[in-house]
C-alpha cells in the first residue's frame, strides 16, 4: 500500500493536496524551497481545516492528528528519500517539471511512483528523459481547486504504465474520499477542464451578446444545468431526456452558439482593464475588499456543505 506521501510545492494546490492526504492519516512530506512560502503553509492548512471544523465536517481531534502527519522540508533529498508516492505541484513550465522528474528519479527509491498535477502540459515529453522503468511508474493525478474540498482527481492511464500501478494510485485516492476519473488519452485540459471551458465559452458569449446580465446567466446555470450536474452526469441527463431529443436540440442550437477558438473578447477586455475578479475587487461582479475574506469563506462553506451531502448519498 502507498502510505508515505511526498508533495513538491507548497502553493495553493500543493499545500491543499498535502492537507487532504494528512487528514486521512497518511504521512506527508511537503517540500517548498521558498522560505516565505514555507512560512505560509501551516497557517493556510490550519485555516482550511478550521473551516471543516466550523462546518462540522471533521472534529478538532481529527485536525490535530492530521497536522501531526505533515512535515515541511526546505531540501528535496530528505523530503523524498523514503516516499512511496510523490506528486508535484510546481509552476506549469515544462522545463521545470522535466528537471524535477530527473532529480526525483535520482533521489527516490526505484519503487516510488511519481505524479504530476498538471492539466495543461503533456506527460510524454515531461518524462521522456527518464529510464523506462521510471516512466512506467509516472502518471498524471490532476486535482481540482480547492484540493482539500473538491472530490475530483483525474488520473492518467495513457499506456505508459501497467494496470496494477494505475489501480494502486486510484485506490490511494479513493481511500481519502476522492472520486477518480480515469483518463485514457493525453489531451490538453484532460476531461473536466475541457467541459468547464465549453460551458464558460457560451456563458461569456451570452453576456457579450447582451442576452442576460451576469446574475441572471449565473442563476440560469446554477438552478438549471448545474443543479442536475451536482448529482447527475451529462450522459445520464441525455439518456433520461432521450437521445432523439438531444439530437434535435443539438441540430437547432449548435449552429447559433459560440464556436470561438480563443478566449472571449469580453474576458480579454476585463483582463486588460485590470478587472480580474475577487482579487482586484471587480470582475463580472463588484467586491468590497473589506468583505472579501467573508465572501471567500462563504464560497468555501458552500462547497463543504455540498461535499457533506455528496458523501451522505454516495
Amino acid at each position: 500500500m502507498l502510505q508515505r506521501i511526498g508533495v513538491i510545492g507548497g502553493g495553493t494546490m500543493g499545500h491543499g493536496i498535502a492537507a487532504a492526504f494528512a487528514l486521512h492519516g497518511l504521512s506527508v512530506h511537503l517540500y517548498e524551497p521558498s522560505a516565505r512560502q514555507r512560512d505560509e503553509i501551516l497557517p493556510s492548512i490550519e485555516a482550511a481545516y478550521g473551516l471543516l471544523v466550523e462546518e462540522e465536517f471533521v472534529t478538532e481531534a481529527a485536525i490535530a492528528a492530521a497536522l501531526h502527519q505533515i512535515s515541511i522540508f526546505d531540501e528535496l533529498a530528505p523530503a523524498v528519500a523514503d516516499r512511496d508516492f510523490i506528486v508535484e505541484a510546481i509552476p506549469e513550465r515544462m522545463e521545470l517539471k522535466q528537471a524535477l522528474f530527473a532529480e526525483l528519479d535520482r533521489l527516490c527509491p526505484s519503487t516510488t511512483i511519481l505524479a504530476t498535477n498538471t492539466s495543461s502540459l503533456p506527460l510524454e515529453p515531461m518524462i521522456a528523459a527518464l529510464p523506462e522503468a521510471r516512466r512506467s511508474r509516472t502518471l498524471v493525478t490532476h486535482w481540482y481547486n480547492p484540493p482539500l474540498v473538491m472530490p475530483l482527481v483525474e488520473i492518467s492511464a495513457f499506456g505508459n504504465m501497467p494496470d496494477d500501478i494505475y489501480d494502486e494510485v486510484a485506490s490511494l485516492h479513493r481511500s481519502i474520499g476522492k472520486r477518480v476519473a480515469k483518463v485514457l488519452k493525453d489531451v490538453p485540459g484532460l476531461v473536466a477542464n475541457r467541459i468547464q471551458q465549453a460551458v464558460a465559452r457560451e456563458v461569456f458569449s451570452l453576456i457579450e451578446q447582451g442576452v442576460a446580465d451576469a446574475a441572471d446567466v449565473d442563476t440560469a446555470l446554477k438552478f438549471g444545468p448545474a443543479f442536475r450536474y451536482a448529482t447527475t452526469g451529462q450522459l445520464e441527463v441525455a439518456d433520461f431526456g432521450g437521445l432523439d431529443i438531444w439530437l434535435t436540440v443539438g441540430d437547432n442550437l449548435l449552429a447559433v452558439m459560440s464556436a470561438s477558438r480563443e478566449a472571449s473578447p469580453l474576458l480579454r477586455r476585463k483582463v486588460d482593464e485590470g478587472k480580474l475578479g475577487v482579487k482586484t475587487g471587480a470582475g463580472f461582479y463588484s467586491y468590497d475588499q473589506a468583505t472579501v475574506p467573508a465572501i471567500r469563506r462563504a464560497f468555501l462553506g458552500r462547497l463543504v456543505k455540498q461535499l457533506k451531502t455528496s458523501n451522505a448519498y454516495s
